[in-house]
């Protein structure tokens, strides 16, 4: 009977393993933020339409052309005219910030957004449209290729791969709060001069998975349904992308769960701790990396020394035999403490004789 039960658990257990590794995505991949590593990947080169997951590149381009205009207002154009699908719903010659309308582009998919704030930034769709493109490449987005700053594909259309989006949201999150603050949000509510809005995130799975930190989805019949999020628990931020998937929701959730489960974001390198023999070296970062309990000895590091000036060498951390970090050893720099400390103690006798 014991035997019966236990084959029994272990068939459930299985079937969970198994459950939880199901992806309904034609692409798909899952990257720690942090340190860049791939958990999992299934075909994240091939290109793909990526419908209203095109506004992260939009969102970014906003910021670096509107860094400081965020508070500026904006007067909706003609650009608004040819628009459909999701919006906002701006009327012609409607004033409000260029905040707002990231808030709508985002929370709402506002495709009217999009060309306002392109046109606002740049003067015209195309020139925008420019922007994103020259930013994909920076990013190594080297299988993108950006036509409009909406993601409608009926007479242009936008490709990327899921690798591409998962640099991009990296990018976003690890460099601009506005982008967590933005993407992160579930409800937003503003006033333009013509009327009140009071937005609600389109991305359900904001409102029923407690561990997402931002999202972005995305749908035409031509791309599918898309999904791009970020999610933070036990100390591991993941981000996951997923191309032509029937349930971006439910996927997005179960991935999560295998990998907060099955990885844990280890202290590689701890600069509080560290110590080189008995000299008084140090580095200036913490490294941590995600990896399975059957990983730790595949890590290690290894000190190369080339001393300049107040820099001692690096320190390279390596898994599996490649390296996946580099870390600078620095000097401390001793005989500048000691003057510093005479200088003290002469201004000091200065001050009393004085």
């Amino acid at each position: 009977m014991k035997k019966v039960i236990l084959i029994f658990i272990i068939i459930i257990i299985n079937i969970k393993n198994v459950y939880a590794t199901i992806d309904t995505s034609k692409s798909s991949i899952v990257m720690d933020i942090d340190s860049g590593r791939i958990l999992y990947q299934k075909g994240s080169n091939d290109e793909r339409l990526i419908a209203s997951t095109t506004k992260l590149m939009t969102f970014l381009t906003a910021l670096k052309l509107g860094e400081n205009k965020l508070d500026d207002t904006v007067e909706v154009g003609d650009e608004v005219l040819k628009m459909y699908g999701t919006n906002m719903y701006l009327n012609l010659k409607e004033k409000l910030t260029l905040r707002d309308l990231l808030y709508g582009l985002i929370l709402r998919s506002g495709n009217d957004a999009s060309v306002v704030i392109a046109t606002y930034l740049s003067g015209s769709t195309s020139n925008f449209v420019n922007e994103m493109n020259k930013n994909a490449s920076k990013l190594g987005m080297n299988n993108t290729i950006f036509k409009n700053p909406h993601g409608l594909d009926e007479e242009t259309k936008n490709y990327s791969t899921a690798y591409d989006m998962a640099l991009l949201t990296r990018y976003l999150y690890q460099n601009y709060y506005e982008f967590l603050n933005i993407a992160g949000t579930k409800y937003y509510d503003f006033k333009s001069d013509l009327k009140s809005y009071a937005l609600v995130n389109r991305c359900k799975i904001i409102f029923t998975y407690k561990y997402i930190t931002t999202c972005k989805n995305g749908y035409t019949p031509f791309a599918g349904k898309s999904l791009v999020t970020t999610a933070t628990k036990n100390n591991l931020n993941l981000l996951i992308v997923t191309l032509d998937d029937y349930d971006i929701y439910e996927n997005h959730e179960r991935m999560y769960e295998y990998y907060f489960n099955k990885y844990k974001n280890f202290l590689i390198l701890d600069k509080n701790k560290f110590k080189l023999q008995d000299t008084t070296y140090f580095i200036k970062n913490n490294f941590y990396y995600p990896i399975k309990d059957d990983e730790i000895n595949l890590i290690n590091t290894k000190i190369l020394i080339d001393e300049k000036e107040n820099i001692y060498g690096k320190i390279n951390v390596t898994f599996d035999n490649k390296v996946i970090h580099e870390e600078t050893i620095y000097k401390e720099e001793v005989e500048n403490k000691k003057e510093s400390i005479l200088k003290k103690i002469k201004n000091l006798i200065k001050n009393i004789f004085k």
